[in-house]
């Protein structure tokens, strides 16, 4: 029997009551609150193995208001998990306890208010067929029904012991909290905090995020030794992704239009003949050896494509739209990234194509042919491992591009969005993004999105981008030799860069590390063959540190974090471990830069801690060698030789200038002297009070973290930038300049005197007439010479006061 909208509403009701019963008395406490979400897993992680049905009223609500497949087809089923709920607390708690009694109150409300309501189906008088449990008293002899079962709260110095995941069945897809212990032992019993994630998302009662826990990456953790990948593990990967929804491929917004014939054949074209500078090699090359109808079962289409075929239809005009030859050209990309690994000169030739192509299409294409690029056509300088750290130094790293990412979201000259469309694409806040990278094409900047915006920017005005925090991949660390990383890791930095959208490479998912051992994310979040990613640290690059990450929800975005739909799990059978790789820097491993060039990483001590050790202020990470002033000394990562302008330049080959390419058998320049370092300044209050001799009963508290991330960090300490008071309003000395209005004034008095002394000077003329009647007259004609203008005296003033030079204007 299918469940339709009245049902569907007289549904809503019974829970509406639910949620809002109280209990006699004057607090008039909501029955329902213990019975919301799930209780922390670390707290009560034998619930999960004695209650194989875990069933939550959020849960339950969150389902109901869907309509697709994943909500309910059948009214009874909501009946089914309603009691579930309830029975769940009755069985595991002991009776008489005051979550028993509640459980049993609500349990009372739900049949009366259900059997209320004619539109919904009588419900079954017995226990669900798949619940284990059985309204029967239990003994005493039942380890679950003992009191030892609610755990009072302890306080204890000593850490807990590693858990290890049990093997549960197949679960249910709603997620929903066990019972709740009684009043007095409340905070046991509390779920998961409001930030942890596994609240947010969990679909289903696997383990939570906050499970499997490690001592570190330098040993494998207990989970890893006791689940290691096996052929089993890959059989009921592959079962699960065979089973899950496909991609329907690109939708209708993002798409260049406008564009006639002509220029598509001139974009194929500058696709088509574009070369390698090093080798002189066709890149597209690696576009032509994939067959037309090659079997790739994750494409978005299903029919034979390369860019010969859009080339011929290009030339016959078989295009109605420049939309569906843009669509054509994104699908061969696509066709060409699932085709090659991720890393391989290869994938990265069709990530170097693709951005080409993407240029070319923008609303500012670049200028040419031929079209070159230090970047590898991407917008930023840098990327992970060669961009200076957010509080990083000149000192300290000389040899890393500073000004590319920042520690903070700006919102200068911008207007922020949900969403923006770019080639099919619908990014949203929090999705996972392939970034260009410009070091490396081959190895795409692992983002997320952090927010969505337009520009108000007067050059730029209108044009969209988003806001991406990056994450680094292992190649891109630093690391002990020993060191070992999951399949497919990566690690969250504080590095947030602006980009376009012509930096888009595509969608792709990163999940956390339980949910990763658990499951698939759902759609829409993901697809098969979306690459997909798992993340288990924070990476401080600036102190080559590694801190376990425990609070997953301060990782992603404010706005989903307490959003239940967002980044959701398909369940395995059982919890499924990746595999372990060596550290790409080992002797032996085959991982290369482009070209077989070097990669931004390397070995070196870095430091593992847990969540919550503080390292700032320079303080618990690696110590940081000054570096002296060497051009071209080797160090980690693609060397940057300094180029005209103070711009760098990269030595790693690439699609560039040729200039960036270094000449076979160039030796690097010998080192400068470098100045002895000038000592710093002592400017704390301390030392602006008198020093600590006078401060004889004074204490020292450190800001904060709350506080202290509102304010900027001395680039060279890290330490807060702390003032007492606002800055002195000075005036600023303006240097002497002369005025027009002065310059006029000495004009018009050099006017006058010449005039005073040219009729001093005139000379004088007297003509004698005869005059009929024998008079004479004498009549003195005066000559006055005309002064100049006052243009030709302000142009002579003006000279004289550049020191002759007239080719200098004058101002306006």
């Amino acid at each position: 029997m299918t469940i339709n909208d009245v049902q569907k509403k007289a549904a809503e009701e019974v829970l509406a009551v639910l949620t809002s019963a109280t209990a006699s008395g004057r607090g008039k406490r909501l029955l329902a609150d213990m019975f919301l979400e799930l209780p922390d897993r670390d707290a009560w992680s034998e619930y999960y193995e004695v209650i194989p049905e875990p069933r939550c009223l959020n849960g339950i609500k969150f389902k109901l208001e869907r309509s697709d497949k994943n909500g309910y087809s059948n009214a009874l089923d909501v009946y089914t998990d309603m009691s579930l709920v309830f029975m769940n607390a009755l069985y595991y708690n002991e009776d008489g306890s005051v979550i028993a009694k509640d459980a049993n109150t609500l349990k009372g409300i739900l049949e009366t208010e259900w059997k209320k309501r004619t539109t919904l189906p009588t419900p079954r008088a017995t226990p669900p067929p798949a619940s284990l449990q059985k309204p029967t008293p239990r003994t005493p002899a039942q380890p679950v029904a003992s009191s030892s079962k609610i755990q009072p709260q302890i306080v204890t110095t000593n850490p807990p012991a590693p858990m290890k995941l049990p093997k549960s069945t197949t679960t249910a897809s709603v997620a929903a909290p066990a019972p709740a212990a009684t009043p007095t032992l409340t905070p046991a019993h509390t779920p998961a905090a409001p930030q942890d994630m596994d609240v947010d998302v969990d679909v289903g009662g696997g383990p939570s995020d906050n499970e499997a826990e490690g001592d570190g990456y330098g040993e494998p953790m207990a989970l890893s030794e006791n689940m290691a990948r096996d052929a089993e593990s890959d059989d009921i990967v592959r079962q699960l992704e065979r089973g899950l929804p496909r991609w329907e491929g690109y939708g209708e917004l993002g798409w260049m239009e406008n564009a006639d014939l002509a220029r598509c054949a001139d974009i194929v074209h500058s696709i088509k003949s574009h070369k390698d500078i090093v080798s002189n090699n066709r890149v597209a090359s690696v576009l032509d050896v994939i067959s037309e109808d090659a079997p790739i079962k994750t494409l978005s289409f299903n029919y034979p494509l390369s860019l010969k075929i859009i080339e011929a239809k290009v030339r016959a005009k078989e295009y109605t739209s420049s939309k569906e030859f843009d669509l054509n050209m994104i699908r061969l990309f696509e066709k060409g990234r699932r085709w090659y690994d991720i890393g391989s000169d290869q994938y990265g030739d069709v990530i170097l194509l693709q951005r080409l192509y993407q240029a070319l299409t923008s609303p500012t294409p670049l200028s040419g042919p031929p079209y070159t690029s230090q970047t590898y056509f991407s917008s930023i300088r840098a990327g992970p491992g060669t961009a200076r750290p957010v509080h990083g130094s000149s000192a300290t790293d000389a040899d890393l591009v500073s000004g590319v990412t920042t520690f903070r979201i700006s919102t200068r000259d911008r207007r922020f969005v949900d969403e923006v469309y770019y080639k099919g694409w619908t990014i949203r806040l929090a999705d996972w993004l392939h970034l260009a990278n410009p070091d490396d094409p081959g190895r795409p900047i692992v983002a997320q999105v952090f927010k969505c915006w337009v520009s108000e920017e007067a050059s730029k005005k209108g044009r969209p981008g988003v806001t991406a925090c990056w994450y680094y991949r292992p190649e891109q660390t630093f690391h002990p030799a020993n060191r070992q990383f999951w399949e497919g890791e990566v690690f969250k930095t504080g590095h947030f860069a602006d980009h376009p959208l012509e930096d888009i490479v595509e969608k792709i998912a990163c999940q956390f590390t339980a949910r990763h051992l658990r499951g698939r994310p759902r759609a829409p979040f993901w697809y098969p063959g979306w690459p997909l990613y798992v993340c288990d640290s924070r990476y401080n690059d600036r102190e080559r540190v590694f801190v376990r990450i425990k609070n997953w929800a301060s990782c992603v975005p404010e706005e989903v974090r307490k959003k239940p739909e967002w980044m959701r799990i398909y369940e395995f059978e059982r919890a499924v471990v990746p595999r372990r790789v060596p550290s790409p820097f080992v002797t032996g491993s085959n991982v290369k830069g482009r070209r077989g060039g070097r990669l931004p990483g390397g070995i070196g001590d870095a430091v593992e801690r847990a969540d919550g050790e503080k390292i700032e202020g320079g303080g618990t990470g690696r110590k940081r060698v000054r570096k002296t002033n060497t051009v071209g000394a080797p160090g980690p990562g693609p060397v940057r030789l300094p180029g005209p302008g103070g711009v760098s330049l990269q030595t790693q080959p690439g699609y560039g200038n040729p200039t960036s390419y270094p000449p076979y058998g160039t030796q690097p320049l010998p080192p400068t002297a470098t100045p002895a370092p000038r000592r710093a300044e002592d400017r704390t209050m301390i030392a602006a009070a008198g020093g600590a001799s006078v401060l004889a009963n004074a204490f020292v508290e450190k800001l904060p973290p709350e506080t202290a991330r509102h304010f900027d960090r001395d680039p060279e300490t890290n330490e807060v930038l702390w003032f007492p008071g606002p800055p002195n309003d000075v005036a600023r000395v303006v240097p002497p300049r002369y005025s027009l209005d002065y310059l006029h004034f000495l004009a018009m008095k050099r006017k006058r005197e010449m005039q005073g002394a040219q009729t001093e000077d005139d000379t004088k003329e007297s003509e004698i007439e005869d005059d009929a009647s024998s008079n004479k007259r004498l009549r003195r004609h005066v000559q006055v010479k005309a002064p100049p203008p006052v243009g030709e005296l302000l142009n002579e003033l003006w000279v004289a006061a550049c020191g002759g030079d007239r080719n200098v204007p004058l101002p306006e």
